[in-house]
């Protein structure tokens, strides 16, 4: 990895990684209301994401976040689409001081790791329609569309559902587990994300 560690949130990054993954929505976008669009403040509090998941960040040796992800590893009130059996990655995001470095590969390589360490036979994510450099990320990973998943929060927007498939332990890694940087636009959903602009 270039300059930076995968690790997990801590109190004093909170106010980082919101502001970043709010801003990479807003910049990109992917919000319908702009600034004033309330979703910003779910995109805020990563508070109550660390609450209900496991909120991972990439910091580099100042300890600067320069992205992160919340990693949901099991069906329950935080996931939107994983099913018995699934992990699901939501809210990446990735800061411009982070992109080009791998940093959305990097969050995306741990979160099917630990799905893996968990004994899951999948992963699934949501993304917003628009976030194609997220997707060139997860079909390198070798994430597939689900379309008979895509699902609708709001009455506006449809999400893209995506799946990976996780062999049995000792079969085998993902495609995507090579150091190779794609861009790391929007990262995460998705600038960011990746994942879901309303999930």
């Amino acid at each position: 990895m270039d300059g930076f560690t995968i690790r997990a949130v801590r109190p004093e990054d909170h106010e980082r990684l919101g502001e970043l993954t709010a801003a990479a929505y807003l910049d990109d976008g992917l919000l319908d209301f702009g600034a004033e669009d309330p979703y910003l403040e779910v995109l805020r509090d990563v508070a109550h994401r660390a609450e209900h998941a496991e909120v991972l960040v990439a910091v580099d040796p100042d300890g600067l976040v320069l992205g992160g992800v919340a990693f949901v590893g099991a069906p329950g009130p935080f996931a939107d689409v994983a099913r018995e059996g699934e992990a699901e990655f939501r809210t990446l995001a990735v800061a411009p001081a982070g992109r080009g470095r791998g940093v959305g590969t990097a969050l995306v390589r741990e979160c099917i790791d630990r799905a893996r360490g968990l004994g899951r036979r999948r992963v699934v994510l949501s993304t917003q329609p628009t976030m194609h450099a997220a997707h060139r990320v997860y079909e390198r990973f070798g994430f597939t569309r689900a379309p008979e998943r895509d699902w609708s929060p709001i009455d506006t927007l449809t999400l893209l559902v995506y799946e990976l498939e996780l062999p049995p332990a000792g079969e085998g890694r993902d495609a995507g587990a090579s150091d190779s940087t794609a861009p790391d636009s929007a990262a995460p959903d998705s600038p960011a994300s990746d994942s879901v602009a309303r999930d």
